[in-house]
């Protein structure tokens, strides 16, 4: 039996855990992936808030063990083989829901992943924990490498898009047969042969006996299908068809989000609750509703502030700023690494600026965010060591 202190310390953590869930999907996940498209006049920002949530909670579920994993158990190493303790815990995700709830309330995108890693590690460390170094590794480069990244696909994106010798239904359905390619490959829980993640082209080849062969065909079948769909559209409809498309790759990111994001909010929870083998779907389920939450009651006044501050698009700059934001959240997602949506999303838009030969981007506001980004991961990972030394000392 669960002592009752024991059990209280895991109720403040869940509470936290939620707490936190909330001000991820009030920020990060629920702001950044419609923020170009709302920017951009294709869909309004108390939809893109209704949308996102829905989305969010389905890459939650479908998406979220893998990063889920690394931030419960992959950031520290303890010589026993565990994890953080109840307290422990508690301290990690309340120190990184508060700092982030103070940049959805101050209207600036505080980058969830710096302090829910900062302060998962400070905390670990002054448990007597020790650095997983390769790991780290890992997060670093993809956090350096973001940027450059992000801007540069959607730099060569938005050329491609603009370029007066190619046609748009070319360009646009071209791209989407990429996206769709790319969307074939995604590993989703439930398509693997026992039930665990794997991709709809390996499920597809598998279902014919296609082995490796048959997974490219199906990928090459299935992005040719959507290139051709939205090139019809495009030559129907024109403006409107790009709209939609922009709509889709809003409500793709919105769903790598979920599977990245809720890692952090719930991440820290998993040790504890080996005690009572509660199901990962079930701790995911909830980590997706409090992203839920988050999106639709916080989450449309950071919309309002990422489409202003950051964007005028139209859709071809809104679409470019897309495309590599799912690449590069599916990429971390796939690795199990913890991402800034914040740093995709703005760095994927500036990118995609250059290439129009500017942008409404604010070079102050720039400075300030990336300020506030590193200033949050040493922030929270200082006050997380503190505050559990503090807390141990009494």
């Amino acid at each position: 039996m669960v002592a009752g202190s024991t059990l209280g310390t895991l109720v403040i953590a869940a509470a936290a855990s939620l707490f936190m869930a909330w001000a991820i999907g009030a920020g990060s996940s629920g702001s950044t992936p419609f923020a170009p498209a709302v920017g951009a006049n294709a869909i309004s920002v108390m939809r893109a808030g209704f949308f996102v949530g829905i989305l969010g909670l389905l890459g939650a579920v479908l998406q979220g063990a893998n990063v889920t994993e690394t931030v419960g158990s992959g950031l520290v190493l303890f010589p026993d083989g565990g994890g953080l303790s109840a307290i422990a815990a508690t301290i990690a995700l309340l120190t990184a829901a508060v700092l982030v709830a103070i940049g959805v309330f101050a209207g600036y995108p505080i980058a969830t992943a710096f302090t829910v890693t900062g302060a998962v590690v400070g905390v670990g460390l002054a448990m007597g924990g020790q650095p997983a170094w390769p790991k780290y590794q890992q997060i670093v480069a993809l956090w350096i490498g973001t940027p450059f990244v992000g801007a540069g696909i959607a730099y060569a994106t938005a050329r491609l898009l603009r370029a007066e010798n190619v046609r748009e239904r070319l360009s646009v359905g071209g791209l989407a047969g990429l996206v769709g390619v790319l969307l074939a490959n995604v590993e989703f829980t439930g398509l693997g042969p026992d039930g665990g993640p794997g991709a709809l082209s390996v499920a597809l080849a598998r279902t014919f006996e296609g082995g490796t062969g048959g997974r490219a065909l199906v990928s090459l079948v299935l992005g040719l299908l959507v290139a051709v769909a939205v090139w019809y559209d495009i030559r129907e409809h024109g403006e409107r068809a790009q709209r939609r498309f922009l709509l889709v790759m809003g409500g793709l990111v919105a769903f790598s989000a979920g599977g990245s994001q809720v890692g952090l909010a719930i991440g820290p929870l998993l040790p504890l609750l080996d005690t009572f083998t509660v199901p990962i779907t079930a701790v995911l389920l909830g980590g997706g509703i409090g992203l839920l939450a988050g999106s639709w009651t916080g989450a449309p006044r950071m919309i309002k502030a990422l489409s202003q501050d950051y964007s005028s698009l139209g859709p071809r700059r809104s679409i470019a700023a897309l495309i590599p934001s799912f690449m590069i959240a599916q990429t971390a997602v796939f690795f199990g690494l913890p991402v800034s949506f914040n740093e995709i999303i703005v760095f994927s838009i500036i990118g995609s600026g250059a290439a129009a030969g500017g942008g409404s981007v604010s070079g102050e506001k720039m400075g300030k965010t990336v300020l506030a980004w590193v200033a949050s991961l040493a922030l929270a990972l200082g006050l997380g060591y503190g505050v559990f030394t503090a807390v141990s000392i009494l």
